[in-house]
């Protein structure tokens, strides 16, 4: 299963290898924002930017916004409050502002150029204005190998305040792709080039295949005569209405599933059919008021062997209601111990046999996957992430223990499910739902009984392994 195979058509049907480079610009083109507003926030909330460094970006942006000073001007005037700062901490804010900020503003669709690129063998490369610490976190989890950007002048680790000259901006931006053709053997000719902006004008005339993304009124209008063609992506930035919409009867149709399952419930006299209704019957409608498209691939191994601890990868807070959905009755799950003082949530899922561990507890959170333990042994199946927690990003975590335990003391199968794209329809600490195409692999059962304690760490690799295969992740 492919996502994006329209968007993604022209380079997976165009020349491949590595002499054809893909230059892709950062802001408002694989980002839905600035990088350099978020950095700025972040250093202003953590009170790590001085008096002197907030009013020299101030009136360097005053001045380059009413057209006084030109981009190096506005570099120059914002880095010189940057003289006798160590470097390590601009680095470690660039870390910071990527995991807080940067790794949910991703377009889906510029990371699956980025990827289609890299099949093909491309040269990718980050070609932006702005410096390394705004750029290098985000091409790294990429797997973008170049990154041409503007650089501060650092000498014995510290800031001396000024710029190297030229800027990547305007055409500086197409001597450094200049630079990087010469240097790794590119055909610029043959090369593409995404931008949002008419100022890199010098490095679209420079490719011979130039590709407005997200254009500026400017940029559009030239593309417009010299008919090249334009993408725009919503996917990520402001959410419309329609989204908040859905988001909204999203939640709101916990309410109904609640009824639905309550009244199963009496009339068969079950509590287990009450939640069983409730919690299938709400993955069904949430996902459909989301406007998600759920694709599974191996559907059949959700049911081949009952009860299993069924694991996934965790993304987004959205993967709860999928595993309703895709596993339907007689399961649990393991949560952290926050949920349970949740108002709305923490009753709900008590209600329903949830696990909750304290996570910064490693003793008492082996204690508590007990009941879980049992809940197996009696016929009822277990969800759970063995990462721990959510990743801003679609790279795969480490894998912890617990559910490989508790499916070796039970004697029960692991039923690995994959997922793909949930980050595309409501990333790590985003508030609305958006619309899109989620892609499950449900792996065939492995089982646990001749499992050793000796052995664990082994069996544990194998089937993260199998996580990365399909992910398309490099093996750790």
């Amino acid at each position: 299963m492919t996502l994006h195979r329209r968007l993604t058509r022209e380079i997976r049907e165009g020349p491949t290898g590595s002499k054809i480079g893909a230059f892709f610009d950062l802001d408002q083109t694989l980002l839905a924002g600035f990088s350099a507003t978020s950095f700025l926030r972040e250093r202003l909330v953590s009170g790590r930017m001085s008096p002197r460094e907030m009013a020299a970006t101030f009136y360097g942006g005053l001045s380059f916004a009413v057209g006084r000073t030109g981009f190096s001007g506005l570099m120059a005037a914002t880095t010189a409050a940057y003289r006798g700062l160590s470097e390590s901490i601009l680095e470690e804010i660039g870390e910071e502002v990527f995991v807080k900020h940067l790794a949910r503003q991703i377009y889906p669709e510029s990371r699956a150029l980025v990827e289609a690129h890299q099949e093909a063998g491309h040269t990718v490369a980050i070609i932006s204005s702005a410096t390394r610490y705004q750029a290098a976190p985000l091409a790294r989890d990429m797997g973008i190998d170049h990154v041409l950007c503007t650089q501060l002048e650092v000498k014995d680790g510290c800031f001396t305040g000024e710029v190297v000259r030229p800027t990547c901006y305007g055409e500086g931006k197409a001597e450094a792709a200049r630079e990087l053709a010469a240097r790794e053997g590119l055909d610029l000719a043959e090369s593409y080039f995404y931008t949002d902006s008419h100022e890199d004008l010098p490095l679209l005339e420079a490719v011979g295949r130039p590709r407005p993304l997200n254009p500026n009124r400017r940029l559009a209008q030239i593309a417009k005569e010299r008919r090249w063609s334009v993408r725009r992506f919503r996917s990520r930035g402001r959410p419309g209405m329609g989204d908040m919409v859905r988001t909204g009867l999203t939640y709101a149709s916990l309410g109904p599933s609640l009824v639905a399952g309550a009244a199963a419930g009496i009339v068969n006299g079950s509590f287990r059919e009450a939640i069983n209704v409730s919690g299938a019957l709400w993955g069904d409608l949430a996902t459909s008021l989301a406007g998600i498209d759920l694709r599974v691939e191996g559907e059949e191994h959700l049911w081949s062997r009952r009860p299993a601890v069924f694991i996934f990868n965790h993304q987004s807070a959205l993967d709860a209601i999928l595993m309703m959905k895709l596993v339907r009755r007689d399961v649990t799950g393991v949560g952290k111990k926050e949920i349970q003082r949740d108002p709305i949530f923490g009753p709900i899922f008590s209600a329903a046999g949830v696990v909750f561990v304290d996570r910064a507890d490693t003793g008492k959170a082996i204690e508590a996957l007990q009941p879980a333990v049992e809940a197996l042994r009696q016929g009822r199946s277990l969800a759970i992430a063995p990462e721990g927690t959510r990743s801003p990003t679609p790279k795969l975590g480490r894998f912890k223990k617990g559910a490989f335990h508790m499916a070796m003391q039970a004697g029960v199968p692991i039923v690995p499910v994959v997922f793909r794209n949930v980050l595309d329809a409501f990333p790590k600490d985003a508030s609305v739902i958006r619309p899109a195409t989620i892609e499950v692999v449900v792996l065939p059962p492995v089982e646990t009984r001749d499992w050793t304690v000796e052995g664990l760490d082994e069996e544990i690799r194998r089937i993260r392994d199998r996580y990365l295969a399909v992910l398309r992740q490099d093996v750790a």
